[in-house]
């Protein structure tokens, strides 16, 4: 059991369970607009976890869970990348042609979400072994765009629904824990300087 718990191959499986009914439905009923909204959740939903992780970790250093999370993180970011791919082809789709696609592009709710997906891609393409060690400490900064990501994502799905509610009740967490994280980090740097100059 506990080899399955810590396969990489299982965890992919726990991922794309969510896309199997999507596509089966996409499949029966060719409809790409009805799979837009949950295709879209489910990529922020995996964005705030992995993003979740690392204040989880500073408010509970000691648990094994996160520790175990911590490892499975970039996962967690690709399969975000991945289904806020297919929410983007299901709606180039939905929209039928280039000229509709562009002729809403500049609005707010709308392109905050193209800057959210063209941010994933470089993210989900270095989200690997080999960039790290190739990129050094550049990874790290890049991985940091996210952020950006995470606010364009808040607004395409407050502008796009206009309603702030679910958006809300998604992100107003994740913002507090962030804010927790630097607040920890902050403090720690304070005690270390503190510190070094006793």
């Amino acid at each position: 059991m506990k080899s399955i718990l810590n396969s990489p191959y299982a965890f992919w499986l726990l991922l794309a369970l969510p896309s199997i009914p999507m596509t089966m439905g996409l499949i029966s009923s060719g409809d790409a607009e009805s799979l837009l909204h949950p295709t879209g959740e489910f990529a922020a939903r995996f964005m705030i976890i992995a993003m979740i992780i690392s204040p989880f970790r500073l408010m509970f250093p000691k648990n094994r869970f996160w520790r175990w999370m911590m490892r499975r993180r970039r996962y967690l970011g690709v399969a975000a990348f991945a289904y806020a791919f297919a929410h983007t082809l299901l709606y180039i789709v939905d929209m039928g042609s280039l000229a509709n696609v562009l002729g809403e592009a500049l609005l707010l709710g709308i392109w905050t979400g193209w800057l959210a997906m063209f941010i994933f891609i470089p993210l989900a393409i270095t989200s690997n072994d080999f960039s790290v060690k190739r990129m050094g400490r550049n990874w790290k900064r890049l991985q940091q765009t996210i952020y950006i990501a995470a606010i364009g994502t808040l607004l395409h799905w407050m502008f796009v629904h206009n309603n702030i509610g679910p958006a809300l009740v998604h992100f107003v967490p994740l913002a507090g824990l962030e804010l927790y994280r630097i607040w920890k980090l902050r403090s720690s740097r304070t005690d270390a300087i503190t510190v070094a100059a006793d």
